[in-house]
């Protein structure tokens, strides 16, 4: 599992033995054939119209899904750092045309994961498979509470929510993609910070 400068992908194959509890025979049977691709910051991964082909493993960098509204605003609906997932679940696994773009907010390194790979990650390793419906039940979880925040909770609260659920991506990305995920304004954001701020000082 290289990519052109010779580079095992060193985090995924770890992620696999330490999080899934796939034995290292299986891990070497799982990633002979992988893809890895390394994309510069800017890079467009996917695009909206297109088939989504693959589920992306961040080996290193960041990325983001994000949709664009009629009026050309951007809406972003996850952030993915290292050893995160990102992919248009529903363009993968019903071949339809993606409503998202995927792109990278830093010089990204990615494994591609494509459905076969799932299909036979399960097939040889029920620990994978079981890992992997967690994720499917956990990543559900965390897609009804955000919709229950953005509905119903304050700005702050939403802040706050987004600083636990990505500890390592506040300082990485601009104050304007926060605000995009959280769905307020960069100007409520700046304020939301502010008061934190002050309130933690006293």
């Amino acid at each position: 599992m290289r990519d052109s400068t010779g580079f095992i992908a060193a985090t995924f194959t770890k992620y696999l033995t330490d999080k899934a509890l796939v034995s290292q025979q299986h891990v070497l049977e799982l990633t002979e054939d992988l893809v890895i691709k390394e994309f510069e910051k800017g890079a467009t991964v996917l695009s909206e119209g297109q088939i989504c082909h693959h589920v992306f493993f961040v080996e290193s960098g960041l990325l983001r899904l994000f949709s664009i509204d009629d009026d050309g605003k951007e809406h972003v609906l996850q952030f993915a750092p290292e050893n995160w997932f990102i992919s248009d679940r529903g363009s993968v696994f019903f071949n339809q045309p993606s409503h998202f773009f995927i792109d990278c907010v830093e010089d990204s390194r990615v494994v591609l994961l494509d459905q076969a790979f799932f299909e036979r990650a399960s097939n040889l390793s029920p620990e994978f498979r079981n890992y992997n419906e967690y994720l499917l039940q956990n990543h559900i979880r965390h897609l009804q509470n955000r919709i229950d925040l953005l509905i119903g909770a304050q700005a702050e609260k939403r802040y706050l929510d987004f600083v636990h659920l990505y500890p390592d991506v506040l300082m990485r990305v601009p104050q304007w993609m926060v605000a995009s995920y959280l769905g307020i304004t960069p100007e409520s954001l700046s304020r939301v910070r502010k008061e934190l701020a002050k309130r933690n000082s006293k």
